[in-house]
């Protein structure tokens, strides 16, 4: 019984990892992780959160203009929106990844395009 502790305690591990790039729901659906996925803030996220995310962002991808007030996505103006603009930048050019929208836990991969008026997520 001893011999199997180690591999019990693997199982789980081996079975979250995932080199398909889809992620299985429970009913069987999938989802891929490609450009009809975008990443998201969760609106239930801190302002601290939400500020973290946008910096950290911001100097990854180096160039947050679009959320400036003259930018295509200051409007609405509010951190929610803002970040995920960002965050969303991050994602795409990280690779799409689960982990590129985890961002401590305030990140969602959403599957309807957010983009909204001359707004556009990549």
């Amino acid at each position: 019984m001893t011999k199997s502790i180690p591999f019990l305690i693997l199982l789980p591990l081996l079975l979250s990892l995932n080199s398909g790039g889809h992620v299985k729901f429970a009913d069987g659906r999938k989802v891929a992780y490609n450009n009809s996925s975008w990443c998201i803030a969760k609106p239930s996220s801190t302002v601290f959160e939400l500020n973290i995310n946008i910096e950290y962002a911001c100097n990854i991808v180096g160039d947050c203009s679009v959320i400036q007030s003259d930018g295509p996505c200051f409007n609405p103006n509010n951190l929610v929106n803002h970040a995920s603009v960002v965050m969303n930048q991050y994602y795409a050019i990280a690779g799409r990844n689960p982990w590129d929208c985890y961002f401590s836990g305030s990140g969602l991969i959403v599957t309807n395009d957010p983009s909204y008026g001359s707004c556009k997520y990549a």
